[in-house]
């Protein structure tokens, strides 16, 4: 397709994901009030400090690439790529702060996050996650949303959150193929191969999860912690469903992640 990597193509993704920023700041956000059960649902959910660390790891990362970037649209894209992870991070602080909650690594979430020598490799590692994440985050805030296991006023307060992974993810997946498309032919092999391990090594810690071998990335396993009645089948359908309604709003040119949802429609096959 030769409208990849092009120059429309850059403005396109970069236009589409600046245009759809929503401002606000977390200090003005007000936390609603809940009710005893609410509250201790919301305590004991087990992945408090893994969410926060990711969020803080993750814009760490976003940040230090908009340094890396010539492109005066790109850097721009990038830094407020950045500035929303970061956002992500305080609104989680809030959340913990307003309801009590103390996360069980709090000492090591105080510590600045680690991003490397190597910023690229970083950033795509971290945006890879972000898609093999995002994807069944979709999914599980629609089985908060809908079995009203947390109060309406708390669920709306992270629908934001929820829709601007959905750009970062479109966002990333565009960015990687412009970059990938501006490098010179001697140039590509190495990029792949960069790409590829950055994927695999994403992926590998999520089948870990996946299989119960550690208990990382909540996003994986979080419907158990919900403990909702869903089959696994069930769950990756509605996964599926809210990807492509997530996604959907954007303009149809742009690239969609891939690899996620397609493994996820093969296991539904065999799922039943």
């Amino acid at each position: 397709m030769a409208w990849l990597g092009s120059e429309q193509h850059k403005e396109v993704f970069c236009r589409e994901f600046l245009d759809t920023h929503q401002p606000y700041q977390v200090a003005t956000l007000r936390w609603p009030e809940l009710d005893p059960a609410s509250r201790e649902r919301l305590r004991s959910l087990p992945f408090w400090d893994e969410a926060v660390a990711t969020e803080r790891t993750t814009a760490a990362k976003v940040q230090a690439q908009t340094a890396l970037e010539t492109d005066p649209l790109i850097r721009r894209a990038v830094a407020l790529q950045g500035a929303e992870e970061k956002r992500h991070s305080q609104l989680l602080d809030s959340l913990l702060r307003a309801y009590d909650i103390q996360p069980a690594g709090a000492e090591a979430l105080a510590r600045p996050a680690a991003v490397g020598a190597d910023i690229e490799w970083a950033f795509m590692r971290a945006e890879y996650g972000e898609c093999f994440d995002s994807f069944f985050a979709f999914g599980l805030f629609a089985m908060a949303k809908d079995s009203r296991f947390f109060p309406a006023a708390l669920i709306e307060r992270f629908e934001p959150i929820i829709q601007e992974e959905a750009r970062h993810i479109l966002f990333f997946v565009n960015w990687l193929a412009y970059r990938r498309l501006q490098l010179g032919w001697w140039q590509q092999p190495v990029h792949l191969g960069r790409r590829l391990t950055a994927l695999t090594v994403q992926a590998w810690r999520r089948l870990r999860t996946a299989r119960g071998m550690d208990d990382e990335h909540f996003t994986v396993r979080g419907h158990e912690a919900i403990a909702l009645d869903i089959s696994p089948r069930g769950f990756l359908e509605l996964c599926l469903r809210e990807n492509e309604r997530r996604l959907g709003v954007y303009d149809r040119r742009l690239l969609r992640p891939r690899l996620v949802p397609t493994l996820a429609r093969a296991a539904c096959r065999v799922l039943r």
